[in-house]
């Protein structure tokens, strides 16, 4: 019986190219858990998004690109290697979109005699966009290609007291500065994928305060989840309340999405009279394009063009030692 790890990633261009960026959101956007409409809209959506889109991505990527390669590939490799010589067992690394890609990663375990699999997604919280895409994609790529194998998955890890950990460790250097607020940004979805993931079908943005009333929806709860992450972090941190907030970044379309905005909350807080901000996106946990451009570039640009003074971006755990301890130890419930 031979056990191994599958790290997954959310996945990069292969180059900041405008044909490599369009074959990457081609391929993103057209996942059915991304945009979740029937397939002939999404295409459609889709091909009007690739007009113009793919030109705008590839300058903000080659803002960020490294002469390794894709931050977010990079670190994940790091972590990797990282990870290899602290558990008992291979770690393997493949990322949802591009490359490395989940076929590749299985058909290679597979070669290697790998019977039973632990599939640890990069994504700390539940949502069918990334977490549930991850897990579904590597289920049927074992499914069509090594069938034999076993899959063990982790759960989502957002009030894992290692990761809760490995978040604070990233920020306690900052929020020793004298700084007036921390704005804590997620990733945003629609509402209508939050309101799909409800297994209850009658709490999630229906019931009032549904995030703090205690359901089982919760369990597949991106927004419950996040605010619950923010709310241990901030207890570990020792912030007052007043000292912090969420907000949600990056959305995409006329649809409603979670709110506040990120983007609107930067102008917002520089506005009334918050002069030193603190942001950090717990939701990736490796820095990006939307970390790095989406909050380190263009968000410093909107909360110092709305009045504020100074704006530091917290980086993600990347290869930060707590955060390759946690990971072994969410590895070693697999393979002690």
């Amino acid at each position: 019986m031979s056990k191994a790890v599958l790290l997954v990633n959310l996945g990069s261009p292969d180059s900041p190219s405008v044909p490599d960026v369009r074959r990457y959101l081609n391929e993103f956007l057209m996942d059915g858990r991304v945009i979740d409409v029937a397939w002939p809209l999404r295409r459609l959506i889709v091909g009007i998004i690739l007009i113009n889109r793919p030109k705008e991505s590839a300058h903000a990527y080659q803002s960020v690109w490294t002469p390794e390669g894709s931050p977010l590939v990079v670190t994940s490799r790091k972590v990797q290697s990282l990870l290899q010589p602290r558990v008992k067992v291979p770690v393997e690394l493949a990322m949802r979109y591009q490359n490395p890609s989940v076929p590749d990663a299985v058909k290679k375990l597979a070669k290697q005699g790998v019977t039973e699999l632990f599939l640890l997604p990069l994504f700390p919280h539940y949502a069918m966009s990334s977490y549930e895409s991850a897990v579904v994609w590597v289920q049927e790529n074992i499914a069509k290609h090594a069938p034999s194998i076993k899959l063990t998955v982790q759960p989502p890890y957002y009030n894992h007291p290692d990761y809760i950990a490995a978040l604070a460790a990233v920020s306690t250097d900052a929020v020793k500065t004298d700084f007036d607020h921390l704005l804590i940004s997620f990733h945003g979805v629609p509402e209508r994928q939050i309101k799909k993931s409800d297994p209850t079908k009658c709490h999630c943005l229906t019931v009032k305060d549904c995030c703090n009333v205690p359901s089982p929806a919760h369990e597949f709860c991106y927004r419950a989840q996040c605010f619950q992450t923010a709310k241990l972090l901030a207890k570990k941190l020792n912030l007052p309340d007043a000292k912090w907030s969420v907000a949600f970044q990056s959305r995409l379309g006329k649809d409603p999405w979670l709110q506040p905005f990120t983007d609107i909350e930067l102008e917002r807080l520089a506005q009334s009279g918050v002069k030193k901000l603190l942001i950090m996106s717990p939701a990736f946990v490796s820095d990006c394009l939307e970390t790095i451009e989406e909050l380190g570039i263009r968000g410093k640009e909107s909360f110092i063009g709305a009045g504020g003074d100074s704006y530091q971006l917290i980086p993600c755990m990347n290869e930060h030692p707590q955060w390759i301890t946690a990971l072994e130890n969410m590895v070693k419930t697999f393979a002690p």
